[in-house]
């Protein structure tokens, strides 16, 4: 194609969902037009599940059309959507699940499906924070997962098998270790801190009451607590480390030393453990004693590896992918 073609790329997080627009000229090139922001995803297996992963698309790129208007970028819309790709959690590779929301994604898009893209949110990031080159990016946000590629195309994932069986350094993982610790205070296993009442006060629950423990047991098992409920309670923990609580320092330290691990593992198995890493998610971000702690052991178990900032951001990298569908397609000859 030698006129530039409309591209989109969407980040669906748990939260929001975030849709860029871009033309993609003839030398690979990427001119982004405008953002859209659109409601959450769930996991497409979840109730209303697929009603939730369609709306998020279609609103988000409404609202990026519109946004491009807004700005005078609107001419650069006349032609239509050509390609798009979604990063979004839970999606793992060649799974029905994949398939189900490429169908869906193609759908609400009005694209052929060999025009969409579908794919975890782990490997838009590790497009876009590497731009296709080698490299490891870990995500610690609610969830945790590691995934790297070598200069062969070679992928391999750590993590990312969901809170229930994974222990990974997640703000999940910080918060549960943290709340299991506290009930332990509670019935003498542990001596008592100040985490204790830290935390159940931040469940809105009086730390003197003899029935908190009992309340808190009924409230993680709520449909509304999961992976969430728990990672709400990671910024608290944080903030007892930076207090020097030792408690608080010891749930901290290992979750650093699990992401280290993730990381290990896909350094080991790719050969690269002298290569780049990118740590990324709101819990590396926002969560200081963790990523100190995190960057601090990493260097230990992989001296070589270099600490690194990514290029881009997951919507590049699903901006990246979009485009590589089109290189796929094959060249129609014109006699």
């Amino acid at each position: 194609m030698t006129e530039p073609v409309l591209l989109a790329g969407f980040d669906a997080g748990q939260t929001h969902t975030t849709c860029r627009l871009a033309l993609r000229r003839s030398d690979g090139s990427l001119q982004v037009l405008a953002e859209g922001e659109g409601p959450g995803v769930s996991h497409l297996a979840a109730a209303a599940g697929e009603e939730l992963f369609t709306a998020a698309l279609t609103i988000s790129l409404e609202r990026a059309r519109a946004t491009a208007t807004h700005t005078g970028e609107g001419l650069a819309l006349s032609s239509s959507l050509q390609a798009a790709a979604v990063g979004a959690s839970g999606i793992e590779q060649g799974s029905a699940v994949q398939q189900l929301g490429t169908a869906l994604a193609a759908a609400a898009l009005g694209l052929p499906l060999q025009r969409v893209l579908v794919n975890g949110d782990e490997r838009t990031a590790l497009h876009g924070a590497f731009g296709g080159r080698a490299g490891i990016v870990v995500i610690s946000g609610t969830g945790c997962i590691a995934l790297g590629r070598n200069a062969q195309g070679d992928e391999h994932r750590c993590g990312g098998w969901g809170w229930l069986l994974d222990r990974s350094g997640s703000a999940c993982d910080i918060g549960r270790d943290a709340l299991s610790l506290s009930l332990e205070m509670a019935d003498g296993r542990h001596p008592d801190t100040g985490l204790r009442a830290s935390l159940w006060s931040a469940l809105n629950l009086d730390p003197s009451d003899p029935q908190a423990g009992q309340r808190i047991k009924a409230m993680v098992v709520e449909p509304g607590f999961g992976a969430a409920g728990f990672a709400r309670l990671a910024p608290e923990v944080n903030a007892l480390a930076e207090a020097e609580d030792p408690n608080a320092i010891e749930v901290m330290e290992r979750s650093a030393l699990s992401l280290v691990e993730l990381v290990a593992g896909v350094a080991r198995t790719l050969g690269l453990e002298d290569g780049d890493v990118c740590g990324l998610g709101g819990a590396l971000v926002h969560l200081s004693r963790l990523s100190s702690a995190y960057q601090r052991r990493l260097k230990l178990v992989l001296p070589q590896a270099r600490l690194v900032h990514p290029r881009g951001d997951a919507c590049q990298g699903a901006l990246q992918l979009a485009g590589h569908l089109l290189e796929k397609e094959p060249v129609l000859s014109s006699g």
